[in-house]
C-alpha cells in the first residue's frame, strides 16, 4: 500500500513538473510568434569597409557620388552613367556646392591614398585628388566647366596601406 501510495506521488510530480514546462514553452512560444518583425535597417548607401595594404580593390566596391560645378546641364547624370556602366556603385547625382568652382575635374574623399580614390581619379583623365571630409558618402566627384568624359581607367587599385572604404552595402 505505501509502494502504491509512493508510485501514485511520483507519478503526479512528474506529471505536475511536464505541465509547468508545457505551459512556460507555450507562453514563450506565444510571445515570440506575437512579437513584431524586426525592421530592415537602412545602413545608407556605402558601409565603412576594411581594406589590408596590398589587397585589390575593384570598382564594384566603390560607391560613387557625381556633383555638377558647371553650367552644363546634366554633366553630372552623363558621368555617372559612363562610371556605373564601368563598373562603380551609383552614389546620387546632384549640383556641387555653391561657391564650388572647378575648371575640369576633382575627387573629394577623406583619405587621399584611398585606393578607391585613385581607382575612380584614374577613369577621369587629369583629376585632382583632394583630401576633403563631406557628408556625402563614399568617393565624390566634382565636374567643372571643361570637364571632357569619363575615360578608360584601371580595372583595380592597389591599396599601399591598411585603410577604409566606403563600400556598397551587403543585402
Amino acid at each position: 500500500m505505501l509502494d502504491s501510495a509512493l508510485t501514485g506521488l511520483r507519478t503526479f510530480i512528474i506529471l505536475a513538473v511536464l505541465a509547468v514546462a508545457v505551459a512556460l514553452a507555450g507562453a514563450w512560444g506565444w510571445k515570440a510568434m506575437t512579437a513584431p518583425f524586426p525592421e530592415k535597417v537602412d545602413v545608407g548607401p556605402c558601409v565603412p569597409t576594411p581594406v589590408k595594404k596590398g589587397s585589390e580593390v575593384y570598382p564594384s566596391q566603390v560607391v560613387v557620388t557625381v556633383l555638377n560645378a558647371s553650367t552644363r546641364a546634366g554633366l553630372a547624370t552623363r558621368a555617372m552613367t559612363d562610371l556605373v556602366d564601368a563598373g562603380f556603385v551609383k552614389g546620387s547625382t546632384g549640383n556641387a556646392p555653391r561657391g564650388t568652382k572647378l575648371r575640369t575635374v576633382e575627387v573629394w574623399t577623406p583619405d587621399k591614398d584611398a585606393p578607391s580614390a585613385a581607382l575612380v581619379a584614374s577613369w577621369l583623365g587629369d583629376a585632382k585628388i583632394v583630401e576633403k571630409k563631406t557628408d556625402i558618402p563614399g568617393i565624390v566627384v566634382i565636374t567643372g566647366e571643361r570637364f571632357p568624359k569619363v575615360t578608360g581607367g584601371d580595372k583595380t587599385a592597389k591599396a599601399k596601406a591598411d585603410g577604409m572604404i566606403c563600400s556598397p552595402p551587403v543585402e
